[in-house]
């Protein structure tokens, strides 16, 4: 079994306390990989280590900047294939989705490098003679990023290139069930020759190691991906310590389908959005808001679908969907069937663990459909993070709108229609940050802003422009070439 370790100051350097654990493949249970089990002292190290490279960083002009990132994106596309697989081995999702995820890292890595020559800031006129008035971005200082195991190359790059483009340093804790993507993304930055300590990697769990980059003192900001009960602990204490945080906190997606969709494309967009990943996705599609003129039809074909689905290994090029990540996420998937149907609803397929012959030592759930849901249960509002999804039925669209926002989070919505009237009526109203007219809720693109209202987050972006005001101060800059002094509102009062 391989050991790695942590990246302080350039260098690769075991936890200052000697203790590690282990990283397991969810398709087998194997043990993979021995990484540092980061306290206290090993992110003091890391922050301290940014905190001495910020200067330099910032100093240096963005579009030399832009160039790390771009060789970086360069080696990120020749090493595609052997990322993807490593990916697969130690999160459990079908290669093809791991070849996606770590695409994704490399369209992020460079649209950011992009904007080593696009940190627009923007001038106006003065509202005095003589005056000249502007503003600009600067670097908020030392990051720390905190990111999931569901997205190990993507969720990263959303957070680290534009927080580095921008002139930031960096704290980087990912998850502890998908370590080695992060040390692969790291030995990138360090071959395309990276400063020391502009990136600082920790490898550890999140009551400890996350707990320690969200409370060290030189950490200003520090942007979370997570779950809803975590990150709303993490700004409670950001907000103590008086620094800045952005969250990602997941979603309760729906996706709507009326009498008159395409039924067919339907499908294929739920099938999509409710398994791949195994569900364990925070745009995943666990609502299914069908109106009852075809809900007969759409419940019976979705039951065909999803039982022609194959489970098994991600590497397995026949396998459809993959393992979820640890025995305690199959445990709580688990948990919400009893859960569901004590309130009402019903198991039209899956359901349950393979039979205990099958698949043997990984971590499977069938893909499970629930029907007879309805708005109110649990299964229906809570977010479940596996192969689960329920179908609940609507009268109209304006139905279909309410309940779609009601529930405690705002990520994703998609609409099935071939109404345009009825897709624009929905685009006003639904109440999510990203919205599909014929698509499913996932497939996200990295030029535009991600994020969601209500419990999915705190009103920041990844991705797009607006990850770059995530990751920025706003300067106002006002030059008064009058020669005399002019005092702003009072001078100019009639």
């Amino acid at each position: 079994m391989d050991s790695f370790q942590n990246y302080i100051d350039g260098q690769w350097v075991s936890a200052r306390s000697g203790h590690t654990f282990t990283n397991h493949n969810p398709a087998s249970g194997a043990a993979l990989g021995r990484f540092p089990d980061s306290s206290v002292e090993d992110v003091a190290a890391a922050a301290d280590a940014a905190n001495r490279a910020l200067p330099s960083w910032r100093a240096t002009p963005a579009p030399q900047r832009a160039e790390i990132l771009y060789r970086v994106a360069a080696m990120m596309r020749e090493r595609k294939d052997d990322l993807a697989r490593a990916l697969t081995t130690e999160m459990g999702k079908v290669l093809k989705e791991a070849a996606g995820d770590v695409q994704e890292g490399i369209d992020m890595t460079l649209y950011m490098a992009g904007e080593g020559r696009r940190q627009f800031g923007f001038t106006t006129p003065s509202e005095l003679p003589n005056k000249w008035a502007m503003a600009v971005r600067q670097p908020k200082g030392v990051i720390g990023a905190i990111t999931p195991w569901n997205f190990p190359m993507a969720i990263p790059t959303w957070k680290l290139m534009p927080a580095l483009i921008s002139g930031n340093t960096a704290v980087f804790k990912p998850s502890q069930y998908a370590p080695q993507t992060a040390w692969h993304l790291t030995r990138l930055f360090e071959e395309a020759g990276l400063p020391p300590g502009v990136l600082n990697v920790v490898f550890g769990d999140g009551p400890d190691t996350g707990k320690a980059v969200v409370e060290h003192p030189l950490i200003s900001f520090v942007s979370f991906t997570g779950s809803n009960a975590v990150g709303t602990e993490v700004a409670r204490r950001c907000a103590e310590l008086g620094k800045g945080v952005a969250l990602e906190m997941g979603g309760k997606n729906a996706i709507i389908v009326l009498d008159d969709a395409d039924v067919s494309l339907a499908l294929d967009g739920v099938i999509w959005s409710a398994f791949g990943t195994s569900g364990q996705r925070c745009t995943a599609a666990s609502r299914l808001i069908v109106q009852r003129g075809v809900l007969d039809e759409f419940q019976t074909r979705l039951v065909e679908r999803t039982e022609k689905l194959r489970l098994g290994p991600g590497l397995d090029p026949n396998t459809d969907v993959g393992p979820v990540i640890n025995p305690a996420q199959l445990d709580k998937i688990a948990a919400y069937i009893p859960i569901g149907q004590a309130e009402g609803a019903r198991v039209a397929t899956g359901g349950r663990r393979p039979p205990a012959t099958d698949l043997t030592g990984g971590y499977y759930f069938e893909p499970t459909v629930l029907i007879d849901a309805r708005p109110e249960m649990r299964v229906a509002r809570e977010e479940i993070f596996g192969p689960v999804t329920s179908v609940i039925r609507a009268g109209d669209l304006d139905e279909a709108i309410t309940i779609n926002n009601g529930v405690p989070y705002g990520l994703s919505s998609s609409i099935f229609t071939r109404d345009i009237d009825k897709a624009f009526r929905a685009i006003d109203g639904i109440t999510t940050g990203i919205v599909y007219v014929n698509a499913g809720t996932i497939g996200a693109e990295v030029h535009l802003p991600f994020g969601g209202t209500r419990g999915t987050g705190n009103g920041h972006r990844e991705a797009g422009q607006a990850a770059l005001d995530t990751y920025t101060e706003w300067k106002s800059i006002y030059i008064d070439y009058s020669g005399r002094l002019q005092r702003a509102q009072i001078d100019t009062a009639s």
